[in-house]
């Protein structure tokens, strides 16, 4: 061979590496979804394997297209605040909301809560709370009472109000003491709070002398509903049951609602332990002039029956329904002024003349409880003088009111006596092994 002859085949030589080289080039710059479909076309042009090799270089090509995905963003959670105070001297919405609200919002709201609660009452030293979501008002709380709250929130039609129940956390327990003076210093050596005792006082009332007749070694057993608010004691509820025994006689009363609503205290028999009437409509300072059949009138200077008690009393002073009852009549007439008429059960009715002015809220239909304010003394119609003229009728009769007999108010109805007899266990933890709220929860 030739010398020329030997260089042409070194050269055909290096031209076959060549090809090769780009051939191999070409095959690993393929796709991974290409060389997938090549070898799955492979596959099908062959018979089927148990297993299939995977290429180093198919690896590499793989590897190449995986691309890590970002984690997402994570989302905003709004930031809401809540801002606690008291009601201050001379406080009112617009000076508690102007930070968040303009006064037209302000007007807006306030015209909201009317049917729930008027804002113009808001009490100084009452609790509030404003809350607000990223900085922007959301709702106003104002604490009415003890037992319900005003919460106003904002809605995309403006403000929605309504009143609510406070959550307390409540807990059952059994109060007993031994009287060494009084009540009062009876109670707070138990460790509970002085308050307790006017409220044992308001049920044995009736039964007991408080004043006169209490003697050492006198006792209690009450039951009482003990309120929590975040840890912290927020005073009493209900007292479920309560025994007193005084100068060896045992009384006993037990927690329940009348057929009105009003809550009530009877013995397991059913008998109530409150009288049906108080025994004056007010606090007075003398009784002016007496019922009578026949009696000279100060104005028109003749002779009439006065079937009535004058009551001497300074302008203002409050007027209390004698019992619980309907009010009948909220009106004025010459002769009585301004007067109210409440009907009560087992045909009595009360009223109540020359009035100054009514109670918020008076009105015919509307129920009143014992001792709630109805009225203020006046000198309204034919009067000489500020004074209650009080009258009373049996049965539509008038009755002298400083004699009529004071029945007790109504007893428990059938039902409700076997629920009492029930909630005797709460006094006599001897007679069952379940605690005070077990036995209240089974006689509910």
């Amino acid at each position: 061979m030739s010398i020329q002859q030997k260089i042409n085949v070194k050269k055909v030589c290096l031209l076959v590496v060549a090809v090769v080289l780009v051939v191999a080039t070409a095959y690993l710059s393929l796709t991974p979804s290409q060389n997938e479909q090549t070898a799955h076309n492979e596959i099908e042009s062959t018979t089927p394997v148990a297993t299939s090799e995977v290429t180093p270089e198919a690896l590499v090509a793989s590897a190449t297209q995986v691309q890590a995905k970002p984690e997402p963003a994570p989302i905003p959670q709004p930031v809401v605040d809540v801002f606690s105070g008291k009601i201050g001297k001379g406080a009112t919405a617009s000076t508690i909301l102007n930070k968040w609200l303009s006064k037209a919002d302000v007007y807006q709201l306030a015209s909201a809560t009317d049917k729930a609660f008027r804002l113009t009452k808001l009490r100084r030293g009452r609790p509030y709370r404003v809350v607000t979501t990223d900085g922007e008002f959301t709702r106003f709380e104002y604490e009415i009472d003890n037992d319900q709250y005003l919460s106003v929130a904002k809605t995309e039609d403006g403000f929605a109000a309504e009143r609510k129940d406070i959550k307390y956390d409540v807990i059952t327990e059994r109060v007993y003491g031994v009287i060494t003076s009084s009540l009062y210093e009876a109670l707070t050596a138990t460790g509970e709070k002085a308050s307790l005792a006017v409220r044992i006082g308001d049920i044995f009332g009736w039964e007991i002398d408080f004043i006169r007749d209490i003697r050492k070694n006198d006792n209690f057993t009450v039951v009482v509903e003990k309120r929590f608010r975040e840890g912290k004691f927020q005073g009493y509820g209900d007292i479920l049951a309560a025994r007193f025994v005084n100068q060896g006689n045992e009384h006993e009363g037990y927690y329940m609602k009348d057929k009105d609503g009003f809550t009530q205290y009877y013995t397991a028999e059913g008998k109530n332990l409150r009288r049906a009437f108080l025994k004056a409509p007010l606090k007075f300072t003398r009784i002016s002039s007496k019922y009578t059949n026949r009696r000279l009138h100060p104005i028109l200077k003749t002779y009439r029956p006065h079937h009535g008690v004058d009551y001497a009393a300074p302008r203002g002073t409050p007027v209390s329904a004698i019992g619980n009852g309907k009010v009948i009549k909220v009106a004025r007439s010459r002769g009585a002024g301004k007067y109210v008429k409440i009907r009560h059960s087992n045909g009595y009715e009360s009223a109540y003349l020359h009035l100054n002015r009514f109670a918020k809220g008076m009105r015919v239909g509307k129920k009143v409880k014992q001792g709630q304010t109805i009225a203020y003394v006046g000198s309204t119609g034919l009067s000489t003088g500020p004074h209650l003229d009080f009258r009373m009728r049996k049965n539509g009769k008038y009755i002298n009111p400083t004699r009529a007999t004071n029945p007790r108010a109504p007893k428990a109805t059938k039902a409700q006596i076997v629920i009492l007899k029930e909630k005797a266990k709460l006094l006599n933890p001897s007679k069952t092994a379940q605690t005070p709220k077990q036995v209240v929860e089974n006689a509910a």
